[in-house]
Formats: structure tokens, C-alpha cells, sequence
């Protein structure tokens, strides 16, 4: 910009030396600096024509721990050769670093640059706009035009692994069949048919094929009746956490030279419990079971019980995006949609309230056929929070299996082993 000013300040100067003295070599040099600042403005209007950038990626969705990738492409389609070209991103995307220089860009030239960005934060991003910045040689002008496509990204929670959950036998497995045919291959066969066009091989019944000469197929029905429903406390003033200096931010996910990097949570018991959350849901997903949700966050979230890599993509959505900013207490919450639980449902609540009235209401559920399970955070070791062994205390009095989470603590194990003390642990980051 200074130097902008101090050519125009020159080229009026010029200007008025030639036409107050009249000199032949003071109009030369007021032409000479004209012609200047007309290329100039001339070359960095041309630097701005004929740019297209493309940006492409795999996939809109990725998760905390694993990597985004995109591919930029910056194409100059101007037979006009560019010196230098700025480009920049304003993506929210932590720490994806798109933004660069692209110098010597020929005529019709490509340049292309790819980005791996390690995803450290759950939620939804959006990727763009960009800005584009040329000039002249000279610094004097400076264009800039503005790409305003944009495009979303869904980082989905951290989810673990959980080979050591396991809920007492009973509590999931019960239940009466229901006698309905399902499009889903279940351990129930209820009988057998002709073989339908579309059936898949694992369809077919060997036998009474080899028997009848022809093609026939199973029919199958719903497994017995064991929904999985998890509850997830987003009661704002039940919450506690540790607020990150900035100088901390890159501890919490350490970039290790492992091709999917061990990732670790903040000391939030928010991060913790979706975390627990998605854990769960992949890991009955997984075992063909059917899996609803409910939380109150600012609104209502529900989804009814199914099965299958929709739900669980449903599922991800929600909790990518979900925060504690409820105003309905979790016992509140159990009271008013535990009613509508089916008998021999198990019902899996996730909360760091220490307040033991949401214990009474699962006691209450169970009274009704609802089983309950209680993972509870430890808040205090998040943050300023008061005591929680009472309450897990109380749940354990209950006779409901509970499992106690802890500020740094690796789920798979905290969650693989029912709680049996109640004595705090040091609140240590690893």
C-alpha cells in the first residue's frame, strides 16, 4: 500500500513539474511513469482473469483421530502467464492449512497440492471460501476476487472399540418374538419359499433345494425383542471441564507417526460422554442390535431403534454436532420418556449428575421390566464439580450395573470393567 501511494505521490509530481516548467525531459519522465502505472494496472487485472479453482476429497465426513484429505487445484484457462497468485482459504476446519502462494503459473498450467489434515474436533465445518490475490511486479495493484462455493464437513466423535462391555447376562438378550418377517438375515428362521429374483446366497436353503430341484429360499423374523436405548445427559449445569490453554491444544492430539494416530480426548465431560456415546452405538450396531437415542440438548433428540450403518450414520450426525446446552435434569428426562420404554428393553444412561434421583427412576424402570445400566462420569476430575461417589453409592445400593469414567481414562478399559470402589483417582492428562 506505502508503495502504491508513493508512486502515485511521484507520478503527480511529476505532473506538475512538467507542466509548470514545460521541459521537454519532465513530460518524458511524466509519460514514462504514466506508462508504468498503465501496465501495470494492466498486468494485474490480467493476473485475475482465466483462474478456476476445483477442490475435491474423498468423502464430506471423516472422524476425530483419522485424517482429512482434500486436493486443491489451481488452473489458469488465460494464455496470459501468471507472475504469482495468493490463494486463500477461510475453511474452519482447525488446522487445515489450504492457504498458499502459487508462483509461476504458465499459460493453461495446473497447479495442484493436496492437504491431510488431522481431525482433532467433533462437529460440522465448512470447507471455503477462497479468496484469490494477484498482482503486478511491482506491488502497486493489488486484485482480489472471491470464490464464494462452499461445501460442508461432518467430523463424527472418537468411537473405541468396547470388547469388554458386556452387560449382565439377561439384560439383553430377553424378550418375546416377534413373528414378522424381516428383509434382515437373524439367527430366526421362520420358514422357508420359493427363491425370490435378488435373494443373496446366504438366503438359500441347501437342502430343500437339492430335495425339490429348485431354488428355495428362507424366510426370516426379528430376533426376540431386546432394544438398546441410549441416554445421553446434555443437562448443561451437570456438565464440567477443564478449559484447554492454547498452548495445550496440540497435546490433545499428538501427531504420531502411527497411519491412524491414538487420539485423546479433552478433559471435558462433554467430549467424554458423546465419545461413550458413538463408543456404544457402534459397538451394538455392530452386533446386529437395535439401537435407539435420546438426549435433551437445545432441542429434543430422538432417534427410534434400528439397525444397520444408516442408523449408525444417523446416529454420528447427531452426536458430531451435539452440545450441552440442555435445560431438562436427566431424572426429568428418564421420568418422562422411560414410560414409553417397552418391557425388556435395556436402557444404557450416560451422565456425570451426581443428583440421585435419576437412580430412584431407573430403580422405578426396572420395577417395569426397563434394564438399566449406568455409565457415570466422575466430574470432579474434569473440573470444579461436587462429589460423585455418593450417587454411585446409591446405584450400586440399586443393584444396577454401573461403570465409572474418569478424566484420562482409555474407555475401552473403564468401560470393559463394572465400577467397584468409589475412592477418586489424580486427575492427570496422559
Amino acid at each position: 500500500m506505502r508503495r502504491s501511494w508513493a508512486v502515485f505521490v511521484l507520478w503527480a509530481a511529476s505532473a506538475i513539474f512538467a507542466f509548470a516548467s514545460g521541459r521537454e525531459l519532465a513530460y518524458n519522465l511524466f509519460y514514462f511513469i504514466t506508462g508504468v502505472i498503465v501496465i501495470a494496472l494492466l498486468w494485474a487485472w490480467l493476473n485475475q482473469r482465466g483462474l478456476t479453482v476445483r477442490r475435491a476429497t474423498r468423502t464430506h465426513r471423516s472422524q476425530v483421530g483419522k485424517y482429512f484429505e482434500e486436493t486443491l487445484e489451481l488452473q489458469n484457462r488465460s494464455q496470459w502467464p501468471k507472475l504469482w497468485v495468493e490463494v486463500h482459504d477461510f475453511s474452519d476446519l482447525p488446522q487445515h492449512q489450504v492457504s498458499r502462494v502459487v508462483n509461476s503459473l504458465g499459460r493453461t498450467a495446473t497447479s495442484r497440492w493436496q492437504v491431510r489434515t488431522l481431525a482433532r474436533r467433533r462437529g460440522r465445518y465448512t470447507l471455503g471460501p477462497i479468496t484469490l490475490s494477484s498482482g503486478d511486479p511491482l506491488g502497486i495493484f493489488r486484485f482480489t476476487r472471491e470464490l464464494p462455493e462452499t461445501s460442508s464437513l461432518v467430523i463424527t466423535p472418537l468411537a473405541v472399540d468396547l470388547p469388554g462391555f458386556s452387560p449382565p447376562i439377561g439384560y439383553l438378550p430377553g424378550g418375546e418374538s416377534i413373528h414378522r418377517r424381516t428383509p434382515y438375515v437373524t439367527s430366526s428362521v421362520s420358514g422357508i419359499r420359493d427363491y425370490y429374483p435378488g435373494d443373496s446366497l446366504n438366503r438359500i436353503h441347501w437342502a430343500s433345494t437339492a430335495r425339490t430341484g429348485r431354488l428355495i429360499s428362507k424366510e426370516f423374523e426379528l430376533d426376540p425383542l431386546a432394544d438398546v436405548w441410549i441416554f445421553l445427559d446434555m443437562y448443561e449445569d451437570a456438565h464440567a471441564e477443564t478449559p484447554l490453554q492454547e498452548e495445550d491444544e496440540d497435546m490433545v492430539l499428538p501427531w504420531l507417526t502411527q497411519r491412524v494416530p491414538k487420539a485423546e480426548l479433552p478433559p471435558s465431560t462433554v467430549e467424554y460422554s458423546v465419545s461413550i456415546a458413538a463408543s456404544l452405538a457402534h459397538h451394538f450396531l455392530q452386533a446386529d442390535r437395535e439401537v435407539g437415542f435420546l438426549s435433551y440438548a437445545r432441542t429434543r433428540e430422538v432417534v427410534q431403534p434400528d439397525r444397520g450403518e444408516r442408523q449408525l450414520s444417523r446416529l454420528q450426525e447427531i452426536l458430531a454436532v451435539i452440545q450441552a446446552r440442555g435445560r431438562l435434569p436427566i431424572a426429568e428426562a428418564l421420568a418422562i420418556d422411560g414410560a414409553s420404554l417397552a418391557r425388556h428393553t435395556t436402557l444404557i444412561v450416560i451422565t456425570p449428575s451426581v443428583d440421585p434421583r435419576w437412580v430412584t427412576v431407573l430403580r422405578s424402570l426396572r420395577a417395569r421390566g426397563v434394564h438399566g445400566v449406568a455409565v457415570l462420569l466422575a466430574a470432579r476430575t474434569f473440573g470444579p464439580a461436587p462429589d460423585w461417589a455418593p450417587v454411585l453409592a446409591d446405584v450400586q445400593a440399586s443393584g444396577l450395573p454401573a461403570y465409572v469414567v474418569q478424566n484420562g481414562d482409555d474407555l475401552a478399559e473403564a468401560l470393559g470393567r463394572y465400577a467397584s470402589g468409589v475412592g477418586p483417582r489424580a486427575n492427570i492428562m496422559r
